[in-house]
């Protein structure tokens, strides 16, 4: 008999939809997942769109109290559980960042108010050391480190792709040296990355996602297949947040696929950049920072993909398996 287990909708193309997908999929023969609609994402409107996702998710909490099972929960939403519920749920951080409140002022204390209740859950997970050490420092002791895991058959087939048609098919010359600086979205430090390296001949910056910021370049917003092939055709990476990540997936994937990065050292990036030994970026010599990287691919890229390699979905599955376990 499969465990019974709620969880949000894993709806969406963030890192920590992505993740929560993957744990459905790699615990599927021992879970039967029950998910629960998450409203926050389909409001137009960003202003006070938390408050209204607890309002409106507040009746179906309610109903889930007397139901049989355990909870993994990611969302601010914890606030209106039981204790009892508490006690039977693993809460998921990715990060923590003000930046991103769409309630503010009210939602800065309602985080303060979850990090007081956490200590009442079963277990509470972190994708990197960093989010590990933040929760301790508040009081909560009952905490395990699982990072983001890769599809490594999808990795390997995406390692396959001709990186000439690649190039061509992003319109990358021969003599181009192609920098994939992430998501261009707010706080992720693509603006700066742009302004350091546009114009410096022999480099050209290149973007993915929604592109919220309206940045202009070479920006393309690609499906799953198109985006693995895009970062194929790159050669360096440069990541510059101005927000506290969890343990970020852009970067990750662009190591296993072979590209060296320049990695900004804030929260969970840090801890990546740490565990694969990319080096910081240097705003006054960025552009021959990138030529150094590039040249030196295929010796640095080695290293940090045998590195992450080792997140597989056995690895993620059986820690996950673990500790559902352990809840049930």
């Amino acid at each position: 008999m499969r465990q019974i287990v709620y969880s949000m909708e894993p709806v969406g193309r963030t890192g920590g939809r992505v993740y929560l997908r993957m744990l459905h999929e790699v615990t599927a023969d021992d879970v039967e997942w029950r998910t629960v609609p998450d409203h926050k994402r389909t409001y137009r409107v960003r202003r006070w769109r938390k408050l209204r996702h607890l309002a409106q998710l507040a009746p179906t909490v309610r109903a889930l109290s007397s139901a049989p099972g355990t909870f993994v929960w990611d969302d601010i939403s914890l606030l209106i559980f039981t204790p009892e519920m508490r006690a039977r749920t693993v809460f998921l951080l990715h990060h923590y960042e003000p930046l991103q409140h769409d309630s503010a002022p009210v939602e800065a204390m309602l985080w303060e108010r979850l990090f007081r209740v956490l200590p009442q859950c079963a277990a509470v997970v972190c994708v990197s050391p960093y989010w590990a050490d933040f929760l301790r420092a508040r009081g909560v002791r009952n905490i395990r480190v699982i990072y983001n895991a890769f599809d490594m058959a999808e990795v390997e087939r995406a390692r396959g792709f001709d990186r000439a048609e690649c190039r061509a098919e992003f319109g990358l010359a021969p003599d181009t040296i192609g920098v994939y600086a992430g998501k261009a979205v707010h706080w992720k430090g693509t603006e700066e990355v742009t302004a350091a390296l546009t114009g410096v001949p022999g480099l050209r910056v290149i973007t993915s996602g929604s592109n919220t910021i309206g940045l202009d370049g070479a920006h393309f917003e690609v499906e799953r297949e198109r985006y693995l092939r895009l970062l194929r055709a790159c050669d360096v990476g440069v990541f510059l947040p101005r927000m506290r990540e969890g343990w970020s997936r852009c970067a990750a994937e662009a190591m296993l696929l072979g590209l060296p990065c320049l990695i900004r050292p804030i929260a969970g990036l840090g801890d990546l950049a740490a565990l694969t030994g990319q080096p910081t970026p240097d705003l006054d010599r960025l552009p021959a920072q990138v030529r150094e990287h590039a040249a030196a691919r295929r010796t640095e890229a080695k290293a940090a993909y045998e590195t992450l390699a080792r997140f597989d979905l056995n690895y993620f599955g059986n820690a996950w398996g673990d500790l559902l376990a352990q809840v049930a």
